[in-house]
């Protein structure tokens, strides 16, 4: 038996996995990953794109976060790939419990997956900073320069930037269900990104499944490794 159909045997035999994904299961939506060789680490800024993805640039230097948050981290026509798509019938048969994600592009929801924890936020959501008065993605995309509440306050994006935690009501629901899967897909993640990587940890069955591209730190401790795309993986076995 191959890796594929020991993982369609597994997913035929489960009601309780659970999806754990990062940028790979977007890349297919057209929406670059920061670590691949064409990915947003690798190419020329002004700052590093750590530098301006953090709490204290964001404080310092708004606008041009701003101008390199609506040129690289915003992509609104992108559409859902066969692994979102896949995930959320999944999850309408009853067999998929919870998909937990590092990306901040709303695509798992808008592909009908109904329960989604965003460790890292989402770009669909802003929130005035000094009165929480709500904003969505059309909001920041018509306005030039820093985006402004009605009340005169800076409105930020709802995702995690570097030097900020995680939410910890999210966290502690992304663990109680990892630590009840039957089995946990791992995919498009280098599981280099912590604490999120760590979650991994949490998870004590016997059908742990890592699938990407490349190897990951921790492939040894997989019970099935497919080193392949997400959306070609997952399109194979639901046919």
């Amino acid at each position: 038996m191959n890796e594929m159909e020991q993982l369609q045997n597994w997913i035929e035999e489960s009601d309780n996995i659970v999806f754990f994904g990062g940028a790979g299961v977007s890349t297919e939506s057209n929406i670059p990953d920061f670590r691949s060789v064409d990915g947003l680490y690798n190419q020329q800024y002004d700052f590093p794109p750590e530098t301006i993805l953090s709490h204290s640039f964001f404080l310092r230097n708004t606008e041009e976060f701003f101008r390199f948050y609506r040129n690289k981290m915003i992509f609104p026509d992108a559409e859902p790939n066969k692994a979102h798509l896949a995930l959320a019938q999944l999850e309408k048969e009853g067999k998929l419990k919870a998909v937990i994600t590092q990306n901040i592009d709303g695509l798992h929801q808008k592909a009908g997956s109904q329960e989604v924890i965003e460790l890292h936020g989402s770009v669909l959501r802003n929130y005035c900073m000094k009165c929480r008065k709500f904003y969505n993605l059309k909001d920041i995309i018509s306005q030039e320069g820093i985006p402004k509440c009605s009340c005169g306050g800076t409105i930020k994006p709802d995702v995690v930037l570097y030097e900020e935690g995680l939410d910890s009501y999210l966290l502690e629901k992304a663990i109680q269900y990892i630590q009840n899967a039957d089995i946990l897909i791992i995919g498009g993640t280098s599981l280099a990104v912590y604490p999120a990587a760590g979650l991994i940890d949490y998870y004590h069955g016997n059908k742990l499944v890592l699938i990407n591209k490349s190897k990951t730190a921790r492939d040894a401790h997989a019970n099935l490794v497919i080193n392949d795309s997400i959306g070609k993986v997952f399109d194979a076995i639901r046919r």
